[in-house]
């Protein structure tokens, strides 16, 4: 398997997929308003949308459903579904009453190029559209609708104040403070790695796993989310703006607590590449099928950005 290859692959058909919906979006709105306030809104929304990235949590879905041997055609709405709502949370993190960035991704933050207002406008019509998406597809379907249903309520719960937002929160009760690295983790269990974890298991339940195939799903997907935040620790430390495309040094100048605060820096990657294994070897039942998910796990050890 060409890893490069079949990634960029994945890219292009999550971002093909993710241009059309916003086309349909804009060219389905009321004809009086597209050259209006309606127009401006989808502009902003699809600024941030389509400003690249890694696509990671929509090549998740793909990548799971593949190794599942299921209908990457069932799966990819709420690939891209989970991709809109990871798009929303950004523009909201980047405000002003956020962590209050101005690039994302090397250029302007939502909210520098058409104002905070808009941006957070952006931001809610970009989460609803989401479900928007994963409920059409449902109520489309001939067949496995409640697994379709199920793996809605699985991005839903991911999303919200048990979710994201709940490990926003304890993220902004934590600045300036000393917290123990239960803490820590569980802030990131939610804040980071709910919306990882929420595409493997709305794939898996769509494709019909279940039992011993879903728990070790959810071991890889938790795992891989872990590792990932460390990453994130580490790269706001030795990272390049000309890669990473933000600001680095942001956790320490906001009094945020991370790994590499709490556990240092060689202790942070020494975590990273222990719980990268794990997430690794959860696939190991899978026989090979589970290879590209497995080698995607060892190539975010790697990241620069």
């Amino acid at each position: 398997m060409d890893f490069k290859l079949k990634c960029d692959g994945w890219i292009k058909l999550i971002e093909d997929t993710l241009a059309d919906f916003m086309e349909k979006a804009a060219r389905t709105s009321q004809p009086c308003c597209r050259a209006g306030s309606e127009k401006s809104i989808y502009e902003a929304m699809r600024y941030s949308l389509m400003a690249g990235g890694k696509r990671l949590r929509p090549m998740l879905a793909l990548a799971t459903c593949e190794m599942l041997e299921g209908d990457i055609n069932d799966v990819l709405p709420y690939a891209c579904a989970v991709e809109m709502i990871h798009t929303y949370s950004l523009i909201h993190d980047d405000l002003p009453s956020m962590d209050n960035d101005s690039y994302r991704r090397g250029r302007l933050t939502n909210h520098k190029v058409y104002g905070e207002a808009t941006a957070i406008l952006a931001g809610d019509a970009l989460l609803n559209y989401a479900f928007e998406i994963m409920l059409d597809h449902a109520m489309g379907s001939d067949s496995n609708m409640g697994a379709k249903v199920k793996a809605m309520g699985i991005v839903a719960k991911a999303s919200g104040a048990s979710g994201m937002i709940g490990g926003q929160v304890v993220d902004l009760e934590s600045e300036g403070k000393n917290i123990p690295l239960e803490l820590l983790q569980y802030m990131h269990s939610l804040k980071t790695g709910a919306l990882i974890k929420a595409p493997v298991m709305a794939s898996g339940i769509i494709c019909g796993a279940g039992g011993e195939k879903l728990e070790l799903l959810r071991l890889y997907a938790e795992r891989l989310g872990l590792a990932f935040q460390i990453k994130d620790d580490i790269l706001d430390v030795e990272g390049d703006f000309s890669l990473l495309g933000k600001q680095t040094g942001s956790d320490e100048a906001k009094g945020k607590s991370t790994f590499v605060k709490l556990l240092g820096l060689e202790e942070s990657k020494k975590r990273l590449a222990s719980i990268t294994d794990e997430a690794v070897h959860a696939l190991d039942y899978f026989e090979g099928k589970g290879v590209f998910l497995q080698r995607l796990a060892r190539q975010l050890l790697e990241r620069k950005n």
